[in-house]
C-alpha cells in the first residue's frame, strides 16, 4: 500500500482532484453523518488556502483542508479532517495530522493552529498539541469543541 501526499495551494489543484475532494466530503460529512450542510463554502479556491490529500492506488483516501485568515495575527485553520471509509482503521488520521502541522509550519511558521473538532475527537487532537479553548457546542447538529496549537 503505498500513500502519496499532496500538499496543494489551491491553485494547483486538478479538476479531478477537486472533484475527489468535494465527492468525499460530501459522501462523509453530508450522506454518512446525515448531516445536510453546505459543504461548498467558498474557501476552497481563495487567498492562500491549501489542500492536502492522501492518495492510495488513484484513490483519494485522506483530506484535509488549511485555510489561512487575512489578519496576520489570526492562527491559520485546519479543517475539513476526513479519512475515507474504505482506509479507516489504518492509522491514517495522525498521518494526515502530521501531514498538516508540517504544512502549516512550513508555510506559516510559528502561527498558531485553530481547529473545530466534533467532540469525541478531543483526546485525538489533544496528543497533536491541541487545547480546548471553548466549551462543547453544536455545529451542524454535531457536538464540536474549538482547540488551539501554539505556534
Amino acid at each position: 500500500m503505498d500513500l502519496n501526499w499532496h500538499d496543494l495551494h489551491h491553485s494547483e489543484l486538478s479538476t479531478s482532484q477537486l472533484y475527489q475532494l468535494l465527492a468525499l466530503r460530501n459522501a462523509v460529512f453530508i450522506v454518512e453523518q446525515q448531516c445536510p450542510y453546505l459543504d461548498i463554502d467558498g474557501a476552497d479556491l481563495s487567498g492562500e488556502n491549501r489542500h492536502l490529500l492522501g492518495i492510495i492506488d488513484d484513490r483519494l483516501v485522506a483530506y484535509a483542508r488549511i485555510l489561512v485568515p487575512k489578519e496576520a495575527d489570526q492562527p491559520v485553520k485546519i479543517g475539513r479532517v476526513i479519512i475515507s471509509g474504505e482506509a479507516r482503521g489504518l492509522n491514517l488520521g495522525s498521518r494526515l495530522m502530521e501531514q498538516a502541522l508540517d504544512s502549516c509550519e512550513r508555510h506559516w511558521p510559528k502561527r498558531p493552529i485553530f481547529l473545530s473538532a466534533q467532540a469525541h475527537l478531543q483526546r485525538f487532537y489533544g496528543r497533536l498539541g491541541f487545547v480546548a479553548v471553548s466549551g462543547e457546542y453544536l455545529e451542524d447538529d454535531i457536538p464540536h469543541v474549538d482547540m488551539l496549537r501554539a505556534g
